[in-house]
C-alpha cells in the first residue's frame, strides 16, 4: 500500500482536500484548523463534484492549476505518483462520498482525515476499517469536541477514579436551525442533511447525535451495548429524523440518556454532558467550553477553568493561551489536526507518536455508524431495545 521511490517528506504535511469548495461551511473550518498550529500546507484538492466549481474553488485557494482535480479518484492516483504528492487528505464531503474517497486514498498509501459519520452503512464502515488497518496509514475521524482541553480534563478525571464508578450518563445536543423546512429554500447545508441518499438512514441522529454519543464515550471510556431509540420527524414532508431520544445501557451497568434535536428553538449548538459516579459528578457545556463543573460527593461544587494550574496535564498539553483568554471550536478542531500531525510525522520514520497523543480513529468511526444503525433499527421496531452490532 505504501508509495515507493519517493523521498522521505519533511517540514509541513502536504495536505489535500476532497469537498469543501464554494458554499461549504466545514471545508473552511478544516483549512483553518489545519493551519492554526502550522503543521500542514494545503497543496491539492478535488473541492466539488461539479468540475467548474472545483476549478473556481481551487483557484480561490491559490492551488496550482495541475493540482485542482475534477474528482477524488484522479486526485488519489495522480497525487500518489508525484514526488511532492499529498501525504494526507481531508474528506469533507456529504456522508455518502466518505467510504469511496477514503478507500481510494488509503489504497494510494495516503493518510486520511475524514468527517463523521465515517460512512452511511455499517457494512461500508467495517470494510473501511479493514482497509485502514491493512494500509497502516493514519486515519482520523473528526469528532472535534474531543479536542477541547476541559473535555480532556474530564476524561482524565474519570480515568483516575475521581468520580468513582460511573453510574449515570446524560448527554444532549440541541439546535434550532431546522425548526422550519429550511431545505425547501435551497440552503445547501440543510438540503443534503435531510436527503437519505447523501446523509444515510439517520438525519439528526447521524449529524449531531453521533457527536453526543462519541463525547460520552470519550469522557467515560464506556461502550454502549444496547439502546432504545425513538427517532421523530416533526417537520411535515422532511425525509429524515429531526429529533432523537435514546436510552442507553453501558457495558459496566451504567445507564444513560441521549437527546439530540435540530428543532429546539432557542438552542444554537447546545452540546452538554453530565456524568455521575459513586464519588461525584462532572458537567461540561460546549457553549462554555473553558469550564468544567466538578461535584465531589459531600463537598462544595468546584468550577475548574482551562489554563488554571490545577488542570490536569491532559488539558494543559492541548492549551495554547493563558487562562482568561477563551479557546473554542476552531482551537479544538485544530487540536485534532495537530494530534494527527504528530502521528503522521512519526510515521514518516516508521515510529509511533508519543503515548499522550490521542484522536478519534477508524474504530470510533465504526462505533458511530453502529450507533446510528442501532438507533434507526430500534426506532423502526417501535423503540425496542437492540444491541449494537459492533459491541460484540
Amino acid at each position: 500500500m505504501a508509495r515507493k521511490g519517493r523521498k522521505a517528506p519533511t517540514g509541513r504535511i502536504r495536505l489535500g482536500m476532497v469537498g469543501g469548495g464554494e458554499g461549504a461551511f466545514i471545508g473552511a473550518v478544516h483549512r483553518i484548523a489545519s493551519r492554526l498550529d502550522d503543521r500542514y500546507e494545503l497543496v491539492a484538492g478535488a473541492l466539488s463534484s461539479t468540475p467548474d466549481k472545483a476549478r473556481r474553488s481551487g483557484e480561490a485557494l491559490g492551488l496550482a492549476a495541475d493540482r485542482i482535480y475534477d474528482d477524488f479518484a484522479s486526485m488519489a492516483k495522480r497525487e500518489a505518483a508525484r514526488e511532492d504528492g499529498v501525504e494526507a487528505v481531508a474528506i469533507v464531503t456529504p456522508n455518502h462520498v466518505h467510504a469511496a474517497a477514503a478507500s481510494a486514498f488509503l489504497k494510494a498509501g495516503i493518510h486520511v482525515i475524514c468527517d463523521k459519520p465515517l460512512t452511511t452503512t455499517l457494512k461500508d464502515a467495517l470494510k473501511l476499517k479493514a482497509l485502514a488497518e491493512e494500509s497502516g496509514r493514519v486515519f482520523m475521524v473528526t469528532h472535534n469536541y474531543s479536542g477541547y482541553p476541559m473535555v480532556r480534563q474530564a476524561r482524565a478525571m474519570v480515568a483516575a477514579g475521581e468520580i468513582g464508578e460511573v453510574r449515570v450518563v446524560q448527554v444532549e445536543y440541541a439546535q434550532d436551525w431546522l425548526t422550519e423546512k429550511l431545505e425547501d429554500s435551497g440552503q445547501k447545508q440543510a438540503d443534503w442533511r435531510v436527503d437519505p441518499a447523501r446523509s444515510g438512514a439517520g438525519g439528526c441522529v447521524g449529524d449531531i447525535g453521533t457527536h453526543a454519543h462519541h463525547l460520552a464515550g470519550f469522557i467515560t471510556g464506556l461502550e454502549v451495548k444496547e439502546l432504545c431509540a425513538e427517532l421523530t420527524t416533526f417537520v411535515p414532508g422532511r425525509r429524515l429524523d429531526d429529533n432523537v431520544q435514546i436510552l442507553l445501557r453501558y457495558g459496566n451497568g451504567a445507564r444513560g440518556m441521549l437527546w439530540a434535536s435540530q428543532v429546539a428553538p432557542g438552542n444554537e449548538n447546545a452540546l452538554k454532558l453530565r456524568v455521575y459516579g459513586t464519588k461525584g459528578g462532572l458537567e461540561w457545556r460546549q457553549e462554555h467550553p473553558n469550564q468544567l463543573v466538578f461535584s465531589p460527593l459531600g463537598k462544595p461544587v468546584q468550577t475548574l477553568s482551562r489554563g488554571m494550574g490545577y488542570a490536569d496535564g491532559a488539558a494543559s498539553r492541548v492549551t495554547r493561551i493563558p487562562s482568561g483568554h477563551p479557546e473554542g471550536y476552531l482551537e479544538a478542531f485544530a487540536t485534532l489536526y495537530s494530534e494527527a500531525a504528530a502521528a503522521i510525522q512519526a510515521a514518516r520514520t516508521g515510529k509511533k507518536p508519543d503515548k499522550a497523543v490521542m484522536f478519534p480513529g477508524v474504530d470510533d468511526g465504526v462505533a458511530g455508524v453502529a450507533f446510528i444503525e442501532a438507533a434507526v433499527r430500534s426506532s423502526g421496531k417501535g423503540a425496542a431495545w437492540v444491541k449494537l452490532k459492533s459491541a460484540g
